[in-house]
């Protein structure tokens, strides 16, 4: 296949990286932006929150998610303060870097409950062609009595899944 992996072959293609803001999930973001990211693609951040004391607030988003946030608004503390999320400053350079070299739409999705299960539903959601994420590097027994997000998305997500591993 010519040029990469878009199934269609009409050049857009929609990219996921999970997003908590870990040290892995920027360097998921990094290779992402340095390695499959090309000019015109979509890059969907997505953060998946706990559900916490402002619940009632995110009723309405509890099963679909927030709207799509574009990334002039994601850049505003205020807006995202809204939703709970308190921006990276190194993320979002990230971001806007990536989107005027590439020429990349970047929007984020914000999710609430468990991160394994609604980064599946994402996927289906956001016609997601693949998805970008780091590996925290739990030990055998951290994954057992913890579960590991990274192996429960490899093992159910309905796209390619790329693991970063931290240093």
């Amino acid at each position: 296949m010519a040029g990469g992996g878009d199934r269609d072959g009409d050049g857009e293609r929609r990219i996921g990286v999970a997003m908590d803001y870990s040290a892995s999930a920027k360097k998921a973001l990094e290779w992402a932006t340095q390695n499959l990211l090309r000019r015109g693609d979509t890059l969907v951040v997505l953060h998946v929150l706990r559900h916490g004391g402002e619940e009632a607030k995110h009723t309405l988003w509890a099963k679909s998610g927030s709207p799509l946030i574009p990334l002039s608004e994601f850049r505003e503390p205020a807006v995202m303060q809204n939703y709970g999320v308190r921006c990276d400053a190194e993320v979002l350079d990230m971001l806007d870097t990536a989107a005027r070299q590439l020429e990349l739409k970047v929007v984020a999705k914000l999710y609430w409950g468990d991160a394994r299960e609604k980064l599946c539903e994402a996927v289906d959601e956001q016609k997601i062609d693949t998805i970008v994420m780091g590996s925290r590097g739990l030990g055998t027994m951290q994954r057992i009595l913890l579960g590991s997000v990274t192996n429960y998305v490899l093992s159910n997500a309905s796209c390619p899944v790329t693991v970063v591993k931290g240093d």
